[in-house]
């Protein structure tokens, strides 16, 4: 099995971004949607960090709200981070270990889509977050769409060609409370009758 940040730098070479961004569109919608709902001050603005942000499409949804003050992505594939840059030569983007890195001031907003189950260690990456990316009573939205209630998923580690964490929704949650979060929704983003969803949490650091 290959690391899946080489995985990704190679689709990012070949222009694969595109469709990631095109397909994960209507689940972030989702996700953003009822997180925005959930913030407790909005009025103020908000910072956000992007978590394996990929091209930074996200990023840039998010910085082009009148009431964001800064959006920062981080990714672990080089290329992503490189073709970012391209794309948005003014963002903020950084290429690091999502697993080691930590911001300099804590956010309002962590987001992550199609990102968790690859990591060595998804508890530990998620108290850090906690402890160490978010502001108190700030604002956890991620999702996922390889766990153990989408049989479509079962596969795609031999496709890929890379390792991916398997749980269940109720696994997901588990890991997510353990940490000290507090789970605020808990749905099925962009589900349909040909589509399990995306398995999405809107969390709130205590």
């Amino acid at each position: 099995m290959r690391r899946a940040t080489d995985v990704f730098s190679e689709w990012a070479d070949v222009g694969k971004d595109a469709g990631m961004e095109k397909g994960h569109a209507p689940a972030v919608a989702e996700i953003l949607t009822a997180a925005f709902e959930e913030i407790d001050d909005l009025e103020s603005g908000f910072d956000a960090i992007d978590a394996g942000c990929g091209n930074g499409w996200v990023v840039r949804l998010l910085s082009s709200r009148s009431d964001c003050k800064s959006a920062v992505g981080i990714d672990g594939a080089q290329s992503m981070i490189t073709r970012a840059r391209e794309i948005d030569s003014q963002g903020t983007y950084i290429h690091a270990n999502l697993q080691s890195w930590t911001p300099e001031n804590p956010v309002d907003l962590v987001h992550s889509m199609e990102v968790l189950y690859y990591l060595n260690d998804i508890p530990k990456f998620l108290e850090m977050v906690n402890t160490q990316w978010m502001k108190r009573n700030g604002i956890f939205a991620f999702g996922v769409d390889h766990y153990l209630e989408n049989e479509n998923c079962y596969e795609w580690s031999e496709k890929v060609g890379t390792r991916m964490a398997m749980h269940s929704e109720q696994d997901w949650r588990n890991m997510v409370e353990n940490v000290g979060f507090e789970v605020l929704r808990m749905f099925r983003a962009a589900s349909s009758d040909d589509r399990v969803g995306t398995l999405s949490f809107i969390c709130r650091k205590l």
